[in-house]
């Protein structure tokens, strides 16, 4: 039997800087084919890395990928980052957290 093979969407955010979650929401919109009516919250984008069918970017793909710097809002204790840290939970979806360099 043969193995499937997965793809990824890989969202590279390293570099830029992403101070609050609407920053945040701003660097994935494009990359990650967000529409206009996305809901810019936690919960939302739970729905849209889990649920699927909200983005036919993401829905494309087998997993999404997205790296960024530990700093600003992923840096500090903050607490809709903690969410949006756990809204990547499963297989469907990883949050990389770097060191900057």
């Amino acid at each position: 039997m043969a193995k499937k093979t997965e793809t990824e969407l890989v969202v590279d955010l390293r570099g830029r800087p992403i101070e609050t979650l609407d920053h945040f929401w701003d660097a994935v919109a494009e990359p990650c084919g967000l529409p206009e009516w996305f809901g810019r919250n936690t919960e939302a984008w739970r729905d849209t890395i889990q649920t699927r069918g909200i983005s036919d970017v993401i829905d494309s793909y087998d997993v999404l990928v997205i790296h960024v710097d530990k700093r600003g809002v992923f840096g500090a204790r903050h607490r809709e980052a903690r969410a949006l840290r756990r809204a990547f939970a499963g297989r469907q979806s990883r949050l990389v957290v770097h060191e900057p360099s």
